[in-house]
């Protein structure tokens, strides 16, 4: 498991976007304790396809008044309180920037990871 660091990708975000952004909004998604539907985990397997990824950071970047798009993403097995995903959008105003990283994530989630939960050890 890599070590995501927000304080990198922020820096990413400030040098791509070259002191044009008037936002940057960052997402960090955690390994949580249980399901949506409230049962118990212990652990998840994730997988991601990193072509995928580039190609919805790509289009995302293509959105009005979108700079800068990073993303990183753990896979393997992660146990409860790690980091999943990191997820910044660079933009020039906040309603452009939370439009922009919605999709992003949402696309990530839909098209490029995937992830198995499990509620024992081993």
């Amino acid at each position: 498991m890599a070590i995501l660091s927000i304080e990198n990708l922020l820096k990413k975000l400030k040098h791509k976007s070259a002191g044009a952004a008037g936002m940057i909004l960052l997402h960090n998604g955690v390994v949580r304790n249980c399901t949506r539907k409230g049962d118990p985990v212990t652990h998840i397997d994730v997988t991601a396809d990193t072509k995928r990824l580039a190609e919805v950071i790509a289009d995302t970047e293509k959105m009005s008044g979108v700079l800068a798009v990073e993303a990183e993403i753990n896979t393997g097995r992660l146990s409860v309180g790690d980091d999943i995903m990191l997820l910044g959008v660079a933009g020039d105003i906040r309603e452009n920037c939370i439009e922009a990283l919605s999709y992003c994530l949402n696309r990530i989630k839909k098209e490029v990871t995937a992830k198995k939960e499990y509620n024992f050890e081993g």
